[in-house]
């Protein structure tokens, strides 16, 4: 996504110093109405950790999602952003039983677990909470996969829910992730297919489970074209009902990255050009933010951001990307150099597009010294 009028009006006209996020909440407003649209029997809780600027969470609360959240912090935001405690959910799979307390203590009912040792602590802090068990998926086609920390074989999760049940929890579903940034619309068949013979184990165990969270995994567009949200909403569509049939169960998604994704960019500057030898072909450009910065899932190169400058119009060749800090792992782009304006020189302002997930929640130590990435909602 370009960067929209209201964001380049906004910086003309403040002039902000140093590198800073700016977020659009109509894209943002857009992106919850094609949610809504595409999936209109199921509940969006939008993942609070993307970007939890209480803008952000306001205005989602008053148009009535619900929130995802991995910590009590994040709770507490949710609440005071307008959201009722039946509308959240406790996320994280690893959590303190105080924690689980406190939250139960706001009236969050609703707990995500993967092994039997979380289950007992949800069942002394929180009894009568209703559970739903997460299972591990391969994250193919996924740009940031989530395939090892979180969850449990789903051969195991009848033994966790069943576990669950026989402490007084309520067994309630089963959740998984795809992976974030899920390029593949069949990614949510195989997870569906295994949520299946859960749903039909524990029915023959005399429990119903009532949910599947459909996790996140919606992307959104860095570099290259991404399939749009009407297109995976079919495709979740037509895996609930090849396995499921006519009992298709509640669900629920989890977006972070594709709600507010497109919906900032960092301005940045350049801080230094230079080479490592005469013969040097690749220049390196240092910016005023790297990965300590807020750009931590370039981490393996892995998310690629678009970057524009007002040279764009000039020779391009390619350049290692680099950023401030006195870390040698703060190098954004070097296994594959990104291509710059040979024009590019110390201080010109980059536009560092698509950055309204995951960078301000990184950067919120001041490594080196340098400020914590300033955040504007407009």
């Amino acid at each position: 996504m370009a960067a929209t009028a209201r964001i380049l009006d906004f910086l003309r006209d403040r002039r902000p110093e140093g590198p800073c996020l700016v977020v659009d909440l109509e894209v943002i407003a857009d992106n919850y109405r094609a949610f809504r649209r595409a999936m209109p029997d199921t509940r969006i809780f939008y993942a609070v950790k993307a970007n939890p600027a209480p803008e952000i969470l306001k205005m989602l609360a008053d148009m009535g999602s619900c929130f995802d959240t991995a910590s009590v912090p994040e709770i507490e935001m949710a609440l005071a952003a307008g959201a009722t405690a039946d509308r959240i959910s406790f996320g994280n799979t690893i959590k303190k039983e105080r924690d689980i307390a406190r939250a139960h203590a706001l009236g969050v009912k609703l707990f995500a677990v993967d092994s039997d040792e979380e289950v007992e602590k949800v069942a002394r802090a929180a009894p009568g909470a209703q559970v739903f068990c997460r299972i591990l998926t391969d994250g193919a086609g996924a740009e940031w996969p989530l395939s090892r920390k979180f969850g449990c074989e789903p051969a195991m999760a009848v033994d966790v829910l069943m576990h669950a049940h026989r402490l007084g929890l309520e067994a309630y579903g089963i959740s998984f992730h795809v992976g974030s940034q899920q390029t593949r619309l069949e990614a949510w068949d195989q997870a569906l297919e295994e949520s299946k013979a859960i749903f039909d184990a524990m029915q023959a165990r005399g429990i119903t489970l009532k949910m599947v969270n459909l996790g996140g995994g919606f992307p959104t567009r860095y570099l290259k074209e991404v399939p749009g949200t009407g297109s995976y909403a079919n495709a979740i569509h037509e895996a609930l009902t090849k396995h499921f049939g006519n009992a298709i169960p509640e669900t629920i998604i989890e977006p972070g990255r594709g709600m507010v994704g497109n919906a900032g960019v960092v301005k940045a500057e350049v801080v230094l050009i230079s080479k490592k030898h005469a013969n040097d072909n690749h220049r390196w450009v240092y910016l005023d933010i790297g990965k300590f910065g807020g750009l931590a899932e370039t981490m393996d190169e892995a998310i690629r951001y678009p970057i524009v400058t007002a040279k764009d119009g000039d020779e391009k060749a390619p350049c290692v990307i680099a950023g401030p800090t006195c870390d040698s792992a703060d190098v954004l782009y070097e296994k594959v150099p990104y291509d710059l304006p040979v024009t590019l020189t110390v201080g010109d302002e980059v536009l560092i597009e698509a950055t309204g997930a995951y960078t301000t929640t990184y950067a919120a130590v001041a490594f080196n010294g340098f400020s914590p990435l300033k955040s504007y909602v407009i």
